[in-house]
């Protein structure tokens, strides 16, 4: 890295219905993607970006952060925003820009990430909430729900909860918020951990209606966390419902 470089930090916004997912793709459409060829454009060479961590196809972010290193002087954080957005299609936008030290990194720094997923409760949805939302027929039970969500705040193994491709090498994560609330008519379900294993907010989702909608006592949900067996848990939720909503760094 050179003297001259500058380390700019972006807070970024998409819908993921038509991506492959965050990370770049040899062939699919990608968000990491379009931004590098944004990225790209404007400084006439590649630029790599560094996301807070990957989205999978089809789930969209309100809160993603990344970062890149910029040889551009002059161009003040904030002329970013317009330059990159004048550059990127609809479905993603950069919210804000700011410049960071330069040993900040957007995925190593990351003290938790907050995930909502949406539902759309005891009435047809309009077509354009489907595909930010998953459609229940039925008005779940908002206490038995949130007494399933309060057995998960801890550390705890989140095999049950994982999918059998997930690559880490430890199941452990720290959860440290996990309830349902009531927004208008919308119900979501809100989780905060140090980290997720691949597909795991749907997971515990689909699991949590699983186990609610069957009226499932509080303890057998316990004994499901410490069965650490996928089998034994419900079906993971669509992706069209789950938002990536904040990444919170252990500095500015």
């Amino acid at each position: 890295m050179s003297d001259s470089q500058r380390n700019i930090r972006l807070l970024i916004a998409y819908d993921g219905t038509d991506f492959s997912g965050w990370q770049r793709q040899q062939k699919d459409r990608s968000v990491q993607g379009e931004l590098e060829k944004a990225l790209e454009k404007l400084h006439k060479t590649y630029v790599p970006l560094t996301g807070s961590g990957r989205t999978d196809a089809g789930v969209h972010a309100t809160g993603q952060v990344a970062n890149f290193y910029t040889s551009i002087a002059r161009m003040e954080p904030h002329r970013f925003i317009p330059a990159l957005n004048s550059l990127l299609p609809r479905d993603v936008r950069v919210l804000e820009a700011s410049e960071a030290s330069l040993d900040f990194h957007a995925r190593f720094d990351a003290k938790s990430r907050t995930y909502r997923y949406h539902c759309v409760c005891g009435r047809s949805a309009f077509p354009h909430e489907l595909r930010y939302a998953l459609q229940l027929w039925r008005r779940p039970d908002l206490t038995r729900l949130n007494g399933y969500a309060r057995a998960l705040i801890g550390e705890i193994d989140c095999s049950t909860f994982a999918n059998p491709q997930d690559p880490s090498e430890s199941r452990y994560r720290h959860i440290s918020l996990a309830h349902f609330f009531i927004q208008g008519d919308t119900l979501i379900f809100e989780i905060t951990a140090n980290a997720f294993l691949w597909k795991m907010v749907r997971s515990i989702l689909g699991t949590l209606l699983f186990y609610e909608e069957r009226k499932l006592p509080l303890e057998e949900f316990k004994n499901l966390i410490l069965s650490k067996d996928r089998r034994l848990a419900g079906p993971t939720a669509p992706p069209q419902g789950l938002f990536l909503h904040k990444i919170d760094y252990y500095r500015g």
